[in-house]
């Protein structure tokens, strides 16, 4: 077993490489939170419960050497919806047609039936390189992490997965991101650039704009709400009669929810909770875009949303 923890010597020769790299793991691994880290801006939402990536989010690391792109799909999970369905179809997919792999598996959990589900649909792709990532190191022992490694490494064993690297990462440290950079870089086909050197996401602003309201609605309330929120960016448009040196961009969106009853949760007593959602997404999409933002937000009830193709369809799903 090969752990990495510092980067082998780089050859004379330069050679720029360009390609995909997709971060898989159960729901909550830490797969947003390394991609955010790797680009460096906030592109893939992050929250503390399950399914919070919908969108194949897209982010984009430029070096001199490499172009990586970063494919964040949705955990893979036993689906019980619809919506469950699509979502596995999706990551089924991505994993076809990317270059490299990243496991991700939390330093802090023992692997359970969620990551052997995933391991098992992994070694059925036999192509693909495959990256063994371990997240969240910051918030366990060596001697934890030790044990973690073995066990990562005897789980490839045995269902004949050959690792191309067992990378330990902590995102929020910021320790080894770099390093697992490097690791993947290699395992990329050479060629240009794929996107312009600006570019971090190729996702269309509307759904990340969407996503980062998702992610303030969902604060708070995933207990009582975890997958039953989605937003739809409605309209955007530049506030008329304003001069060039004070541009305002008005942004009309939706949030929908499943049922009457979970109105109250979202909109809060004398709709205080909506006003901190507006507040808090406000400044993200203000740092997102670059320019002020004037915010809309209205609650409205999409039936059943999950299990209606009708409705997922309007949604975006």
């Amino acid at each position: 077993m090969s752990v990495r923890t510092q980067s082998s010597e780089e050859s004379g020769e330069t050679v720029h490489r360009a390609g995909f790299a997709c971060f898989v793991g159960r729901p909550n691994a830490g797969k947003s939170t390394l991609t955010n880290a790797l680009v460096g801006q906030k592109v893939a939402i992050t929250a503390n419960q399950p399914q919070t990536t919908r969108h194949t989010v897209r982010g984009i690391v430029h070096r001199p050497d490499a172009q990586l792109i970063l494919v964040d799909t949705p955990g893979l999970h036993k689906p019980r919806t619809l919506l469950g369905e699509r979502l596995n179809d999706v990551v089924r997919t991505t994993w076809a047609e990317v270059d490299v792999i990243g496991f991700c598996l939390p330093a802090n959990e023992k692997i359970g039936p969620g990551d052997r589900f995933i391991a098992k649909e992994l070694a059925g792709i036999r192509k693909t390189p495959k990256v063994a990532i371990v997240t969240k190191t910051d918030l366990v022992d060596s001697k934890s992490l030790a044990e973690q490694l073995i066990a990562i490494d005897q789980l490839g064993k045995e269902l004949g997965i050959e690792w191309a690297e067992i990378v330990p990462v902590s995102a929020v440290g910021a320790k080894q991101v770099d390093l697992l950079a490097d690791l993947l870089v290699p395992l990329l086909p050479e060629g240009p650039a794929l996107y312009p050197e600006g570019d971090l996401t190729d996702e269309p602003e509307q759904v990340m704009i969407a996503e980062l309201i998702r992610e303030a609605a969902l604060e708070g309330v995933r207990d009582e709400l975890p997958h039953s929120i989605a937003v739809v960016v409605e309209e955007m448009l530049p506030r008329e009669d304003r001069p060039a040196d004070r541009p305002l961009l008005d942004i009309h969106a939706n949030v929908y929810i499943e049922r009457p009853s979970q109105k109250g949760i979202i909109i809060g007593p004398k709709g205080k909770r909506l006003k901190e959602v507006g507040i808090k997404s406000r400044k993200h999409i203000e740092a997102l875009l670059g320019t002020p933002v004037f915010l809309d937000l209205h609650v409205k009830v999409a039936k059943d949303w999950q299990r209606d193709p009708k409705q997922l369809r309007r949604l975006g799903f």
